[in-house]
């Protein structure tokens, strides 16, 4: 979701050298884009874990002399790190008692904290001076990975349509639908349009994996075995998607992927699929968005989204 925020730095500053600093298992995503020059890796689990390892990074930032560090991830950490890193120019919003620690800081509008974080990144730019650049977001897959998702993907397709399907999310159970379903899922479209479902996901996926796989569908499972790259061009190639709110949920938006995209904890306008082709599923009970990682009742906010229901969203999906 910051990628339109990115294209809108790189716009403003076009002959800029413009490096970001990510977490590892994202860098994928900007790898091929035009908007960054150099990506620095923030290895929270190895050399930069702890307040020692963010003193370390600081050390590491502060040698390479930049002149200005745009914030758009909001903790405390991040303007703490620009901060040690002596970076001159430090803009961001203030949030998380991080304001002394920011040159440029902004203030958060009461109804930005209503809308896309799309148009949350946006608007933070806007407010210090910039011009926005277009909303969309933006992925770029190199062509030889592509051609590779392709042809692993050209035996499956000549079965019937490929849906991909995210049993996963990161942040919490309660923004998961049942694997079981997933997999009564995988099997109703296997009956009704000879679909092939690839299952999507990291090592911690694969006991969901396995559950769709017993439900009796032609699936196939992919958790665990692709990097995030790899894994992006395969759903490009996926004829439907299926997914939680959740990282993959992202790219697939991106990509245009046709998405049906189910919540029940989190909020569906601030982090919903940003994209024409997507189709939310969620039931509008009182207790939703909790924004809780663990349901502290029943789960009806996943429980009550029934396999035909989804089942009829991807069908209209698949429809010409």
């Amino acid at each position: 979701m910051t990628t339109p925020a990115v294209r809108t730095i790189r716009q403003n500053f076009p002959e800029a050298e413009i490096s970001i600093l990510v977490h590892p298992w994202v860098a994928d995503i900007f790898v091929a884009s035009p908007h960054v020059d150099n990506i620095i890796h923030y290895d929270k689990k190895g050399r930069h874990a702890g307040l020692a390892g963010m003193l370390r990074l600081g050390r590491e930032l502060r040698e390479r002399k930049f002149g200005v560090a745009i914030l758009l991830q909001n903790a405390f950490e991040a303007a703490f790190i620009a901060w040690r890193a002596a970076i001159p120019c430090r803009a961001g919003y203030r949030r998380d008692c991080r304001g002394p620690l920011l040159t440029h800081g902004v203030g958060i509008p009461a109804e930005r904290r209503k809308v896309h974080q799309v148009h949350y990144y946006q608007g933070m730019l806007q407010d210090l001076g910039l011009k926005k650049g277009p909303d969309g977001l933006f992925l770029n897959i190199p062509d030889q990975v592509r051609a590779q998702a392709k042809k692993l993907l050209a035996p499956y397709k000549a079965h019937g349509p490929v849906v991909g399907l995210n049993p996963g999310a990161a942040y919490g159970p309660a923004k998961r639908w049942p694997a079981e379903k997933f997999g009564m899922l995988a099997k109703t479209l296997r009956q009704s349009h000879g679909a092939v479902c690839v299952v999507f996901g990291t090592d911690a996926d694969a006991g969901a994996a396995n559950i769709i796989k017993a439900a009796g569908g032609l699936v196939v499972d992919m958790t665990g075995k692709t990097e995030l790259m790899a894994a992006m061009a395969l759903i490009e190639g996926c004829d439907a998607f299926v997914t939680n709110d959740s990282g993959l949920m992202h790219v697939a938006a991106a990509l245009e992927t046709p998405l049906a995209a189910i919540f029940g904890s989190t909020d569906h306008v601030a982090t919903g699929p940003f994209s024409s082709n997507a189709r939310i599923i969620r039931k509008d009970i009182p207790c939703s968005p909790c924004l809780r990682p663990d349901c502290k009742k029943d789960f009806a906010c996943m429980e009550s989204i029934g396999v035909d229901e989804v089942a009829a969203t991807v069908a209209q999906l698949l429809s010409p």
